[in-house]
């Protein structure tokens, strides 16, 4: 839900576990980094803008400079559609090779050679490929040489060889594996005109938030860069940071290392913590943190320290009142004692620590005046940080530590009660209006990580990810024009608007809804799509599964609705060939399929086994589940066997039996008729119960129908918000 004021604690946040640093959305992403195998030893990427050449090439958009520009899924070098065609790189001078990865586009070499030369003209194989399969081939490497080349032997199609990028890793000349320091990182200057200076020269963070894991640098981080970024932020710093922090370095790119303290954002995000008594607690935080600042002091890619993320704000999950008060007090006064041992080991990076409220600024003036600034994450209000900054007299200057478009709890609900997502066009315009509001704050903000850099396909990857999949978004590139300056950005996503669900607030389980969606590419590329569904909020699962669909013309499909009953998300995913993916989203509810005829339990008396009394929504009474209404329902004792029966007054002509369960549903049970509610008729029987709707066809007549329920599908009851019967 919206804020109104960014010092009034929000009653509904984020929490830890895909994302989120933002909420209930990307659990995966937030989490310390994650321990990955080992990767390369630092070496340099040596060929990115450096001259390239090629036997040949597909067209004008297609040059060999185009697979050494960092751009890893935009731009690529295609040849003619014939064999024995190659692409090479003069890296300037002489250098010792370690390795070369290469992405390929769906044209991929087959068999190939990986050549290296002195002079441009004798050539040494370095590594042979057969049978090679395409995606991204990363082959080490042993030798030397100034130009390195790929010489296509047998492509794997009819079509040429084509590669997003070529990139050649090394020591040049055979010296040092890393970019020398950039010296000392500083705040400087006096109240309201403060800069960040690295190695003495004026520093502007231009940063995203980072999702991959730590080995992907190689892989991702010349894309990074090529957006503009000279900055990435983590939240966790330990054993496994090492080979991000070589590839940042290679990449030219600085990095926030951060040290996560309990509770981080929320509930979910790692337990409660009591800082004013568990010195335990505080002792081993503070040990683990000075090991890993005097590990990585020194490391040209360090940039500052962050300590915590949205701690202060998080606490609320865990206390209230006067002890809530003390406990924001002590943490502050601990996040303190670790800025003081960092600066005593690392006097030359800067402190600071991440919250997600500026109510919090309050307790670091009071108890962290050794910080050397603040940090705040805020999406929707970050342009109020401003005004907070001022109203509130602080000394220090700050950094957003995460922005971009609202979140899902910012947003209002949408026709099916649940946060409406924002379009790709509000979120691209999300990520300008915030980069836009940091550099308005002259003197004071000093930049910010925008989020996030992640490559996650899922509920909260398609909210935030600039790279879900690996498909730019349209908030890539709004992103690449902040940094960057220019316009100029190259192709770009197809842009999705004036997307509808019909009926939105009725799908039937198992029957189709349509979906609308006007589609336009600003290059004029030819678009196909994929559609999506995610049940989030039906059963909790965050993932997207390709839906069931058909094309019915001007961008409206016929999409098939999942079984599974309640609120779910479709996704029109539009490509455009180049990399890039214009993604829209709404909620769907998905009820009962109708039944034809007359529902003649509705409000008939109806008895049962037994009912809860006083759980969860209870009392469910065995009369709720012949109601009418979804929202209501009956729910036994959590035992076998249980009964409920409805009484139709007199006998009547049956036709249909429509059971419409909760997730606490009936494995095993036998549909029972009878004309004086004593004797009773099987009239229908299953062992193979899955929850959700069963309509059952019925032939007979009878007053009285009963469920004899003898297996649960869960360890709870059994629960029904309807029981229809219809004749």
């Amino acid at each position: 839900m919206s804020r109104a004021s960014l010092t009034d604690p929000p009653a509904r946040r984020r929490t830890g576990g895909a994302l989120l640093a933002a909420g209930l959305l990307l659990a995966s992403s937030l989490t310390t980094l994650a321990l990955a195998p080992a990767a390369h030893a630092a070496d340099t990427l040596l060929s990115q803008g450096r001259p390239a050449t090629a036997s040949s090439q597909e067209g004008d958009g297609y040059a060999p400079a185009a697979a050494v520009d960092g751009n890893l899924t935009g731009t690529r070098w295609a040849s003619q559609w014939s064999d024995q065609q190659w692409i090479q790189v003069d890296l300037g001078q002489q250098a010792t090779l370690s390795r070369v990865v290469l992405t390929w586009e769906a044209a991929y070499g087959k068999d190939y050679a990986i050549q290296a030369s002195d002079n441009g003209t004798d050539w040494r194989t370095l590594k042979t490929v057969t049978g090679g399969d395409g995606g991204s081939d990363d082959l080490a490497l042993s030798g030397t040489g100034r130009y390195v080349r790929m010489q296509g032997i047998a492509r794997a199609g009819g079509y040429g060889y084509s590669l997003w990028e070529f990139q050649v890793y090394g020591s040049a000349g055979g010296g040092t594996t890393q970019p020398p320091p950039g010296g000392a990182v500083k705040v400087e200057g006096t109240q309201g005109n403060w800069r960040l200076t690295v190695g003495g020269q004026p520093y502007t963070v231009k940063g995203v938030t980072w999702g991959p894991a730590a080995s992907a640098g190689p892989t991702y981080l010349p894309d990074v860069k090529a957006m503009g970024a000279n900055t990435i932020r983590t939240w966790g710093t330990d054993a496994s940071t090492k080979p991000l922090l070589d590839s940042a370095a290679a990449n030219g790119i600085r990095v926030i290392n951060g040290f996560w303290l309990q509770p981080g954002g929320g509930p979910g995000a790692g337990g409660c913590v009591d800082y004013v008594t568990d010195t335990t607690y505080k002792t081993n935080a503070l040990t683990e943190f000075a090991k890993w600042v005097d590990t990585y002091k020194s490391h040209p890619a360090t940039l500052m320290w962050n300590v915590g993320n949205e701690s202060v704000l998080g606490l609320q999950n865990c206390y209230s009142g006067a002890q809530l008060e003390a406990e924001r007090n002590a943490y502050t006064s601990f996040v303190n004692d670790v800025a003081k041992k960092i600066h005593s080991i690392d006097p030359d990076h800067p402190v600071t620590s991440t919250d997600a409220w500026t109510g919090a600024w309050p307790y670091y003036k009071r108890n962290a005046p050794d910080l050397d600034l603040y940090a705040m994450n805020s999406y929707s209000n970050v342009c109020k940080v401003r005004q907070d900054w001022i109203d509130g007299g602080y000394t220090k200057p700050y950094i957003i530590t995460e922005t971009g478009p609202a979140g899902e709890w910012e947003v209002p609900n949408d026709v099916n009660g649940v946060p409406d997502e924002p379009t790709d066009v509000q979120k691209a315009d999300g990520y300008t209006r915030a980069w836009n509001c940091v550099t308005g704050h002259q003197g004071v903000a000093l930049g910010a990580t925008l989020f996030h850099y992640g490559t996650e396909h899922d509920f909260g990857g398609v909210w935030f990810n600039l790279v879900p999949d690996g498909l730019k978004r349209l908030s890539y590139y709004a992103v690449k024009r902040a940094y960057t300056g220019t316009t100029a950005v190259g192709n770009t996503p197809p842009v999705l608007s004036n997307m509808t669900v019909s009926p939105a607030t009725s799908a039937p389980a198992g029957g189709e809804f349509t979906v609308h969606a006007d589609v336009r590419d600003p290059d004029g590329d030819p678009v196909t799509y994929k559609i999506f569904l995610s049940g989030n909020y039906a059963n909790g699962d965050k993932g997207l599964v390709a839906a069931q669909w058909r094309s019915t013309g001007n961008g409206t499909f016929a999409v098939t609705a999942p079984q599974k009953l309640g609120v779910w998300k479709v996704y029109v995913q539009a490509e455009d060939g180049h990399g890039n993916a214009g993604i829209e989203t709404r909620s769907v509810r998905v009820v009962a399929p109708p039944v034809s005829g007359t529902n003649l339990a509705l409000n008939r008396p109806a008895t049962a086994s037994s009912s809860q009394q006083s759980y969860g929504d209870c009392p469910c009474t065995p009369q709720l589940a012949v109601d009418g209404r979804a929202d209501t329902r009956w729910a036994s004792d959590w035992s076998d066997p249980q009964w409920i029966q409805v009484d139709l007054g007199a006998a009547k002509a049956l036709r249909t039996l429509q059971l419409v369960w909760d997730p606490a549903y009936g494995k095993a049970y036998t549909v029972q008729l009878s004309d004086d509610g004593t004797t009773w008729r099987s009239a229908y029987a299953t062992t193979a119960g899955d929850g959700d709707v069963d309509t059952i066809g019925l032939a007979g007549t009878a007053r009285y129908v009963r469920l004899q329920l003898t297996a649960r599908g869960t360890g709870w009851g059994y629960s029904l918000h309807e029981i229809g019967i219809y004749g």
